[in-house]
């Protein structure tokens, strides 16, 4: 199995420690599928500065490849956060930094090289949106992430292109949630995800609803959880097929990813 990340790159910089780490939802899909034994890869766009280096300095340690990711003079992706109990809590950011300056444009190269992967993960916040006809008609599968905050514009948008589609719905009550997936559900053999905090995730493939609830620790961060969630769950259906065991898969590695600082370690200062 070989999977792609495609998208956002930030670093998260913890103003109560000033510590920053790597993450963003497309780089942070490539590095959990990497840490669960799978050829990942990552394409995004890294600016000039020492917040660049960092997260391109991580990847390579971690042996993801990077070789189709771009440079620009700028701001590498940096969000500002904090943590409350262990819930991070987003201050602020540069929405992207070069990522949203210089949006990634296919080449032919690029495409060929695309053509050697099981599955492209990307999102909301990956300034990728219009990528996704040219990544659809490359017969790959598709994972979209909506997060927390999208639009139903942005749904109707961007979902007609996703095989997958995962939604962060805390805000939303149980029946809420199932009736806005099961709404949204507009292409045959689409599975649509919402995570919901600590309360049960719910998944809907257009015949029924499936249910599970998270596992139980005492988070230390919970950043990056919904990514991991997301990772295990496309691995697992990847692999096996079956909707009930990607989501207990999901919750479990969703549940460990609480026990480690930022998404997934490699912490410095700054």
């Amino acid at each position: 199995m070989k999977v792609l990340g495609i998208g956002d790159n930030v670093v998260d910089k913890y103003v109560h420690l000033r510590l920053m780490y790597p993450g963003g939802n497309a780089l942070n899909f490539s590095v959990f599928a990497k840490k669960a034994g799978v050829d990942a890869a990552f394409i995004g766009v890294f600016g000039d500065d020492h917040e660049a280096r960092h997260v391109e300095h991580t990847l390579r340690e971690l042996d993801i490849d990077i070789s189709r990711c771009r440079y620009h003079s700028g701001e590498n992706g940096c969000a500002r956060v904090t943590l409350e109990d262990g819930d991070r809590v987003f201050l602020g950011s540069n929405e992207g930094g070069v990522t949203r300056l210089h949006p990634l444009e296919l080449s032919e190269e690029d495409k060929d090289y695309l053509g050697g992967f099981d599955l492209i993960h990307t999102g909301l916040y990956s300034h990728t949106g219009h990528l996704l006809p040219e990544l659809e008609a490359l017969s790959i599968p598709i994972s979209f992430d909506f997060s927390d905050d999208f639009t139903d514009s942005q749904v109707e948008q961007f979902i007609k292109h996703a095989d997958f589609a995962f939604f962060s719905c805390s805000h939303m009550t149980d029946e809420e949630t199932q009736n806005y997936i099961r709404s949204k559900r507009i292409k045959e053999g689409q599975i649509l995800v919402a995570t919901r905090g600590g309360d049960r995730s719910i998944a809907y493939d257009g015949t029924k609803f499936y249910f599970q609830m998270p596992d139980s620790v005492e988070a230390v961060d919970t950043m990056g959880a919904g990514d991991s969630y997301i990772t295990a769950f496309l691995l697992s259906f990847l692999e096996k097929g079956n909707i009930q065991a990607a989501m207990a898969e999901g919750s479990r590695l969703a549940a460990q990813s609480c026990l480690v600082e930022g998404s997934f370690g490699y912490g410095v200062h700054y």
